[in-house]
């Protein structure tokens, strides 16, 4: 592992910072572009336009054509894609070493000076609405878009980040444009490498890539959207509880049950972590076992959490035939008042203790993972937390910890998404008392 003194940062005119990490024992370099906007960050005029752009900026630049963009790292045999999340954006590729300029170099292109042309705006809708229509035909896609929905209601953070059939079909090219011109802005991007680079070329290749962008005023005539606040107490009587059914003709029932939980900056993250992959996190929680071993009720049985600015979700996934639905529902409440009352044993807690820092640990095992970790931290982090920082908080968990996390959250009102074969959502209403 790496030590911290290998990262290194940099803030250039216009606020566009860099980071970097060496990684001497590769001959590679993972390179991200991370935008500071999200899905949460769009307004309903706006809805869907952060993927939407997503899209567009591979369709080509002032100087390049779109296969100009992806010929050029096809010729050095880079990879290069993009994604976007609720709160962040990001733009990457992987390279030798000796490949990072082209690479800085096409992606810079991209962020900074895309066309945004109408027609590639009305050839690329298309496309947003089949990987529209591909999620709506996956069930599993479909009740987590469900129970997100009903967790944080009609906010940003409850909409779809693909945006919908009606928002895709409904934006222009100048809504698109506007959230470019006035979210792609050097104080809102981080470059981020790890890898076999030098920290000082990549803040020059990064300067000169961008000089145009760095040379802008920031009072230019850039459009001035507001960052919306997204969830938290604002939510309504109705968001957050209760049930969400989507009736589908399928064989198999995809339940989503959950809750609103933690902000990612809070210390108790730790201790949610541990009690979430000892109850749900691997073959050996107690769901898995009670759920699949036990009684062979599912297949696919886990919890999960996420962490955003302000708030959180916590929730458990069970995918199961739909005459077992009601049972399967049962014994995961059962489980959740369990765990409540009785907390976890020695054993447990040292599984999930030992499965959150395997799965850190193994997980910055590449370029691409470190650069993903420097980018995130940039955006969304007040600072880049040392890996044995945070695994010391790992091991510092306690029986109190998790009881009293356990206390919490598992406590709180529940959202129930549901996608099958059903037509009376009041027959779920149960699971949730």
């Amino acid at each position: 592992m790496t030590t911290e003194s290998s990262v290194r940062h940099t803030v250039l005119d216009g606020g566009l910072r860099v980071v970097t990490e060496f990684l001497p024992a590769v001959r590679s370099v993972a390179i991200g572009i991370w935008v500071g906007v999200g899905s949460r960050d769009e307004d309903l005029p706006h809805a869907g336009a952060t993927h939407y752009l997503e899209h567009l900026l591979f369709k080509g630049t002032s100087k390049r054509t779109a296969l100009d963009i992806s010929s050029e790292m096809d010729a050095v045999g880079g990879e290069m894609n993009a994604f976007t999340a609720k709160e962040y954006t990001c733009y990457y590729a992987r390279v030798l070493d000796d490949d990072l300029p082209l690479a800085v170099d096409v992606l810079a292109d991209m962020v900074a000076n895309s066309l945004i042309a109408p027609k590639d705006v009305d050839a690329e809708r298309n496309v947003v609405l089949e990987e529209i229509a591909m999620n709506e035909d996956d069930p599993a896609d479909t009740v987590h878009e469900a129970f997100s929905a009903k967790l944080f209601g009609d906010t940003p953070l409850g909409r779809p980040i693909l945006g919908t059939v009606d928002s895709i079909n409904a934006i222009t090219r100048e809504q698109i444009y506007e959230h470019y011109q006035a979210r792609y802005t050097p104080e809102h991007l981080v470059v981020a490498a790890a890898g076999n680079v030098d920290h000082d070329v990549v803040v020059e290749l990064a300067r000169s890539a961008f000089a145009d962008a760095l040379r802008q005023s920031p009072a230019s005539t850039r459009p001035a959207l507001p960052r919306l606040a997204g969830a938290g107490s604002g939510l309504g009587d109705q968001a957050g509880v209760g049930v969400q059914l989507v009736s589908r003709g399928i064989e198999q029932a995809n339940l989503v049950l959950g809750c609103e939980a933690l902000a990612r900056t809070d210390d108790r993250r730790f201790a949610l972590s541990v009690l979430n992959a000892a109850f749900g996190g691997g073959m050996s929680s107690r769901l898995f076992q009670e759920v699949r071993e036990k009684r062979g009720l599912a297949y696919s049985v886990y919890s999960f959490t996420a962490q955003h600015a302000d708030t959180g979700m916590w929730g458990v996934y069970v995918g199961c035939l739909p005459s077992k639905a009601d049972e399967v529902l049962s014994i995961c409440t059962e489980e959740i008042v369990r765990v409540v009352n009785g907390g976890l044993t020695d054993g447990e807690l040292a599984r999930g203790k030992g499965q959150v820092r395997g799965s850190i640990v193994l997980g910055l095992e590449d370029p691409s993972s470190r650069m993903s970790r420097l980018g995130k931290a940039e955006l969304v982090y007040p600072r880049l937390e040392p890996v044995e920082e945070i695994l010391a908080s790992i091991d510092a968990v306690t029986h109190d910890d998790v009881r009293a996390i356990a206390a919490d959250i598992f406590t709180r009102p529940k959202a129930l998404a549901v996608v099958g074969p059903f037509d009376d959502k009041e027959t779920f209403t149960s699971a949730l008392t």
